[in-house]
Order: C-alpha cells, then sequence, then structure tokens
C-alpha cells in the first residue's frame, strides 16, 4: 500500500487533540520574571510561561527574581491556548471544580478564585452564601446559587474541614465535619458573615465539639 499523500486528512487527529494528550505537566518550578495585571511570567531554565493568575495568587508571589513553584493547569480550545497558574494544589482543584460548573469558564473562575480567600468561597458555597459568591465580577445571584448547588456536597466533605483559618486548622480530630457546618451556618443566620463565622468556630479547640457549644461566644 502506497503511503497516503496528504497525511493532514480532515478525519486525523488535530494538533489540539495532540497537545491536550502531551501536555500533563502538574506544576513549574522557576524563578519569577514579570507579575502584571492577572498575569505571571515564570522563567524555568531560560523558558519564560506566561500564565493567568487569581489576584490570591499574584499576591502569594514573591518578589521578581525570587524562586516559585506554580501549579498550572492547560486550557486547550480551538482558538488557542491557554495556561492558568495556582500558588497551591488547593486553588488549582478548586478553579477545576469552578470550571466543571455549567456556564464558569476559566477566566471567570480566577476571577471567583481572586474574590476572597479560599476557606471563605469554600464555605460560601456549602452553605449557599450567593451574597458573598455574588461580589465576585461577572457573578450574579443565579450564577452563584448554581455553583453552590452543584459543588457544596462535593465539598462539604472533603474541603472544609482541614483548611487554615488565620492560622488555625481545624480537622476531624478537633470537631466533627458535619457540627463544623451547622455552627457556622447558625452563626450567618445570627447576622455573622461567612468569615466571622468561619474565624469563630476556628476559634474553639474541644475536641467533639457540638454545634451548640460552638455558637455559645461572647
Amino acid at each position: 500500500m502506497r503511503p497516503d499523500p496528504h497525511p493532514y486528512r480532515a478525519d486525523a487527529p488535530s494538533v489540539f487533540d495532540e497537545v491536550r494528550r502531551r501536555s500533563m505537566f502538574a506544576y513549574l518550578d522557576g524563578i519569577v520574571a514579570e507579575k502584571g495585571l492577572n498575569e505571571l511570567v515564570l522563567d524555568v531554565h531560560g523558558v519564560g510561561y506566561s500564565m493567568t493568575c487569581s489576584a490570591t495568587t499574584l499576591a502569594a508571589a514573591p518578589a521578581n527574581g525570587e524562586k516559585m513553584k506554580v501549579y498550572t493547569y492547560l486550557s486547550v480550545k480551538e482558538d488557542g491556548v491557554d495556561l492558568f497558574g495556582f500558588a497551591t494544589r488547593e486553588e488549582k482543584r478548586m478553579f477545576q471544580r469552578l470550571t466543571g460548573v455549567s456556564g464558569i469558564g476559566p477566566k471567570s473562575a480566577v476571577s471567583i478564585l481572586g474574590s476572597m480567600p479560599l476557606r471563605d468561597l469554600t464555605l460560601a458555597i456549602v452553605t449557599g452564601d450567593t451574597t458573598a459568591l455574588s461580589r465576585a465580577p461577572g457573578v450574579g445571584k443565579k450564577t452563584a446559587q448554581r455553583i453552590s448547588l452543584e459543588l457544596k456536597e462535593t465539598l462539604s466533605k472533603e474541603d472544609i474541614p482541614s483548611m487554615p483559618v488565620g492560622g488555625n486548622v481545624i480537622t476531624a480530630a478537633d470537631m466533627a465535619e458535619d457540627a463544623v457546618t451547622e455552627a457556622i451556618a447558625a452563626l450567618q443566620a445570627l447576622g455573622y458573615t461567612a468569615s466571622e463565622a468561619t474565624g469563630a468556630v476556628a476559634k474553639i479547640k474541644k475536641p467533639g465539639a457540638h454545634a451548640d457549644e460552638m455558637i455559645k461566644l461572647d
């Protein structure tokens, strides 16, 4: 059989399919070369990688010339390729979850991540705090409701117990995760913001504390 004289047939795999298959790197470790509005350039062995980052990641980035490890996500579409960077695995994981929500693209997810600390964002999703979620640029009430509806069950069990709040860490050994969520929701019902409720609950150090004990605050 003679070789196909036209190897680039319409039914052949596209260059984007090949990029998707090969682009599996999880992070880049290099030197911060530039920082701009929603952009970070990382020099890795003389190659500058430009990536879109949230305000949270940019705030955590060191000064130009300093080393930084950035967790990455490559978004490949027919009209181009975009690289996104994150200061932590947790932020990258939240980005991936947000982009899994109907109507939330990568740029919107970055905007949401930069609108509040990751802990507060997680709690806003779990407790259905659409007011907090709506503070992110481009996120209306309906979108906020959809984010909470599609993600809260996953986040409530996996993310809240071990995420830091002001230097403190809530773990399963300190208090049951259901009690934590219940206490935070109760405090919000009393008028506390998500951030205030979270900080108050984080101060409780009694092992096995119940929700009613957590909300007895002076």
